[in-house]
């Protein structure tokens, strides 16, 4: 045992009052010493049923929650959890879980509780203290929760902050999630649009393939040009980084070459805010080739902030009637003058798709990758000869992911952006 966990052992034990019987005392002495220490063991895993009526993703497959129970976690998920991502209660007991149709028990009796989305407030009170909560927290927007989390002694991990590294590449769940927006976006046009993608030639005659301009060149923006390459449409995409030119020509579309002057990106891998002259070049640069498009997709978003507005009124005008555009960022804001949450938006003949979920969309393919993210963090940190979880913060991937712990924010970002709001 380390020199600094004996030593809370020692003050937990005598502060205790125990003495008559110490091996309970004792026990409990270690173990609450350790989670004071960022260790937690005989870890005990609740996966909650997601309370947004739109989310139809589950944190945790069969499939994960298997790895996990043989890893040595055991593990509880609520009855009708995974009913949306095409997953049945008897899976889960087949694998060795349990089903609990009680909430408050499932939340309170879990050392880890696993989402995908933000938990209640409300919620909040109903886990034990020293636990474990892991899920996307939109940190930057949600103080009250966070420091909620915090003051209840919950340890928080927000899956946005997971950082942009090699070593944390299989626990990234932005990438994972996005990756399928991506598909989810050309799919919607696709299905709204008045025509086919590819070319076709037949007797008839020969049909052009749809154009398609991709905004953004991100992994959402990627994985929609390659969609949209493997349907035949001929793909044209813009981003603010030139250096991504490369990855966009390698999946056979043309790159949109917009002189902004200085851009970039930054150490994690997003784009930097242009500035109001920036935006307008930007603006005039892509109305020429909105005008030709049939599809237009945008997948601008800066984290933790609003989306930029990067589509205006007069270049939704510039489109043809029949035209699709999907606006990624909707739910943030919005890329698209005029685009509504969860709305198609009908303007002048082009329909504006806005869907704040896409991933849920494809929700059984989307539940099995963010529980591999999962199911990635919590083995990167688990010893399994122990049952224990080691949640040091100096190590780099938490540094970046967890928030709070031993009842403070911990993670210095966001406790520096609370502390210049106050």
């Amino acid at each position: 045992m380390s020199a600094p966990l004996v030593a809370a052992v020692s003050v937990e034990f005598h502060e205790s009052g125990f003495g008559a019987h110490p091996a309970a005392p004792i026990e409990h002495a270690i173990r609450r010493a350790r989670a004071d220490c960022g260790v937690l063991t005989s870890m005990h895993i609740g996966v909650p049923r997601e309370t947004d009526p739109l989310e139809r993703r589950t944190a945790l497959v069969p499939a994960a929650a298997s790895k996990l129970i043989r890893s040595g976690f055991t593990v509880s998920v609520e009855s009708g959890a995974a009913t949306g991502a095409g997953f049945t209660d008897a899976d889960y007991t087949d694998v060795g879980a349990t089903v609990c149709s009680e909430r408050s028990a499932l939340l309170g009796s879990a050392d880890i509780v696993l989402r995908v989305g933000k938990p209640p407030v409300e919620e909040v009170s109903a886990l034990r203290k020293s636990a474990l909560h892991v899920s996307f927290l939109d940190p930057y927007n949600e103080r009250g929760l966070v420091e909620s989390l915090a003051s209840h002694g919950v340890s928080a991990v927000s899956m946005e902050m997971v950082p942009r590294t090699t070593r944390a590449q299989k626990m990234d769940a932005l990438s994972s999630q996005a990756n399928l927006a991506g598909y989810v976006m050309v799919m919607l046009a696709a299905r709204k649009l008045d025509a086919i993608l590819p070319m076709m030639m037949t007797p008839s005659g020969t049909i052009s393939p749809a154009r398609v301009f991709v905004i953004g060149a991100g992994v959402a923006g990627l994985q929609a040009i390659a969609t949209a390459k493997r349907l035949g449409a001929r793909v044209e995409a813009f981003d603010v980084r030139n250096v991504v030119a490369e990855q966009v020509q390698s999946l056979g579309a043309k790159f949109v070459d917009i002189d902004l002057g200085e851009t970039g990106q930054t150490k994690d891998g997003y784009a930097k805010a242009l500035t109001d002259a920036q935006l307008e070049m930007q603006r005039e640069g892509m109305k020429a080739v909105i005008a030709q498009s049939d599809i237009v997709i945008t997948t601008a978003q800066v984290f933790g902030r609003p989306a930029p507005r990067v589509l205006t009124a007069d270049m939704v005008a510039a489109m043809k009637p029949g035209g699709v555009i999907v606006d990624m960022a909707v739910g943030s804001g919005g890329n698209v003058d005029g685009s509504k949450p969860d709305e198609d938006v009908e303007v002048d003949g082009v329909t504006i798709i806005g869907v704040t979920n896409l991933p849920s969309e494809v929700a059984r393919n989307a539940s099995e990758m963010y529980s591999n993210n999962l199911v990635n963090l919590l083995t990167e940190y688990w010893n399994q000869e122990d049952s224990s979880l080691n949640l040091d913060r100096s190590d780099d991937i938490l540094a970046g992911c967890l928030l709070t712990q031993n009842g403070i924010v911990v993670n210095e970002s966001v406790r520096a952006l609370y502390e210049e709001a106050s």
